[in-house]
């Protein structure tokens, strides 16, 4: 992976407004680990995360009992659940993987690294007859120096397809940080969140117009992360963070100046401020829901799931898991 950045001058679209309904505060379920970054409901209702140790840990909605289901040995990110109840673990460091969630048997389905090959694989969907599509963020750096792809700005993110017994391959190329994955209810287009773009994308995946690509929502407010389909048809979709007014105009007036600012300390490098902000769109791109939380011990949210009136949410800096319950209108 390269050392330095080569900054892109872009200039980033105004930001659309903003008026998200506030809500109390999230239910927090501990976990004993580092950023649980994404949440998924096995066939059981328990809550699956994975942490930055490489654990894949199983909670009850009560939180009280906390099981370890496997270890990929790497750093576990988005996870789905497979058609035969085996779980598919995007890990930024070993690849897509396939856990057998009884035994913890750890399978690799595509490793990282070469030609034909994810880089840093990030979130998935699975559609019903078992197709994986799956974002690769960065060609140029890894998880841990996420924040220099944002200001490097270069599109080396892809969004992959790999039906069942392969061979994986490329929908969509030159991603700014190519993230959240989600198919629409009906599977005729898959969707990837560019959070360095601040957009959602699509690619019909049906019809006559099978493999074309369009902007499903653009000009978001915040770093769009993971993304999933809800029980009530809609995308739901975490905003990591608020957009960077400095981040913004260094883009457009000064890009050397993100290549100055990663020459800092990490802690001195420009931070992202936490936030509880999530969003939700029907398959025309309409927001049907704008929502807002405290975030007093627990922020940067990166992960949502909605079944049916509660929202499960993940978070990368975090060292809990959230439970939203959800308003009877919504």
């Amino acid at each position: 992976m390269p050392t330095g950045i080569r900054p892109r001058g872009w200039h980033p679209p105004r930001a659309r407004r903003t008026q998200p309904r506030g809500l109390a505060a999230p239910r927090l379920l501990p976990v004993n680990g580092l950023g649980p970054e994404d949440v998924v409901l096995d066939e059981h209702g328990r809550i699956i995360t994975g942490v930055d140790d490489g654990r894949l840990l199983a909670l009850d909605q009560d939180g009280r009992q906390l099981r370890v289901l496997a270890h990929t040995g790497g750093r576990p990110l988005g996870i789905e659940t497979l058609p035969d109840g085996a779980l598919l673990v995007c890990d930024a460091e070993r690849g897509l993987l396939r856990i057998d969630p009884r035994h913890g048997h750890v399978h690799t389905l595509l490793a990282p690294g070469g030609p034909g090959r994810p880089a840093l694989c990030n979130n998935a969907a699975v559609a019903t007859d078992g197709t994986v599509y799956f974002s690769d963020s960065s060609r140029r750096f890894p998880l841990s120096r996420w924040r220099h792809d944002l200001m490097e700005h270069s599109g080396t993110g892809r969004l992959w397809r790999l039906p069942p017994g392969g061979p994986a391959e490329v929908l969509l190329d030159g991603l700014q940080f190519a993230n959240g994955v989600a198919l629409t209810p009906d599977e005729s287009s898959v969707v990837v969140a560019e959070t360095g773009a601040y957009r959602l994308r699509r690619v019909t995946l049906t019809g006559p117009h099978a493999g074309s690509s369009d902007t499903l929502l653009s000009a978001m407010a915040g770093f769009p992360d993971n993304i999933s389909t809800g029980t009530d048809g809609l995308i739901w979709i975490t905003q990591a963070a608020a957009r960077s007014r400095l981040l913004d105009t260094a883009h457009t007036h000064a890009p050397v100046l993100l290549r100055l600012a990663t020459a800092l300390p990490q802690p001195l490098q420009p931070q992202p401020a936490e936030t509880l902000w999530l969003l939700a769109v029907d398959t025309h791109g309409r927001v049907v829901h704008e929502l807002a939380a405290p975030v007093d011990g627990f922020g940067m949210v990166t992960g949502v799931r909605r079944h049916r009136d509660t929202l499960y949410l993940g978070s990368l800096t975090s060292r809990a898991v959230a439970i939203l319950p959800l308003p009877g209108e919504l």
